[in-house]
Parts: C-alpha cells; structure tokens; sequence
C-alpha cells in the first residue's frame, strides 16, 4: 500500500471518528445548555422541531413531518407538548381551515433565535481559516452526506 493511500485511510478514519464525536458533542452541549437556561422544561429533539418550524414560515404539520421524516401521529404527539409547554401554536390556514399551519410564541421565537446563534457559531468555528474554495468544497461535501442521508431514510 502506498504512503498516500495510508494517509488517506487516516484521513477517513480520522473524518469519520469526528462525526461520530462531532455530533455526540452538539447534542450533549445542547442538553447541558438547555438545563442551565431558561429552557429547562425542552429537550433537544424539542428544539430542533422548533428549529424547523422557523421564525416566519408558517409551515403545514405535513411539511414538517416530511422533513423531520416523522409520522404524523408522532409530529402530533411532540406538538402538543411543545403547545403545552407555550413554544408553539397551531394557526388555522385561511384559505383551506382542513389545513394547520404552525407558527412559534414569543417563547418559542427566543429559543429559535437562541439556537440559531448557537449553531452559527459552530458553523463560523468550522469554517475559521478556510477561503472561498475551501467553503464550496465543504458545500458540496455537506450537499453529498445530506443527499445520502436522504437516500438511507426513503428506504
């Protein structure tokens, strides 16, 4: 084997261990925070539905479920209790009233902002040093893994 196939049989060990602790880090970063914050009653699954929900989007429950990739009857189940809990708020839609819009409480607007800030740190860390080139590359690397995720889930 030659010396560059070994470097770069680290480099995918050494890529694939850091997603593996990148994401178990996030997660437990987010679970502490939350626990010391005024957010204590939400988990993190619970933000990141809120996350999906978004400041002004007035998405449909079927477009969230859709893109969390959850049944509806789950989605239902997380909504009530974010509802309960006073982040979220169902919204007749206007035009068609079988159709429920989501939108956030002033609560749930600070704890969206909140995270996004969070999260635009971490993206603003990652990409310290890298130029313009650098960045496309990491885009399209991002693009591939979210495309195979995708992939993985439809099955």
């Amino acid at each position: 084997m030659s010396l560059k196939s070994d470097e770069i049989k680290k480099d995918f060990n050494f890529i694939n261990d850091s997603l593996i602790n990148v994401y178990d880090s996030i997660m437990r970063i987010e679970e502490s925070e939350l626990r010391k914050s005024r957010f204590k009653d939400i988990t993190a699954k619970e933000v990141h539905l809120v996350h999906t929900i978004g400041l002004h989007d007035r998405k449909t429950t079927s477009q969230v479920a859709r893109i969390l990739k959850l049944s509806k009857g789950t989605l239902t189940a997380n909504l009530n209790t974010l509802e309960r809990k006073g982040y979220v708020m169902r919204i007749a839609n206007q035009e068609d009233r079988r159709i429920i819009n989501l939108g956030l409480t002033s609560k749930g607007r600070l704890l969206y902002r909140a995270h996004d800030a969070f999260h635009r740190l971490l993206v603003e860390r990652f990409l310290k040093g890298f130029d313009d080139d650098d960045i496309r590359l990491i885009k399209q690397a991002m693009i591939n893994l979210e495309d195979f995720i995708d992939e993985v889930s439809a099955k």
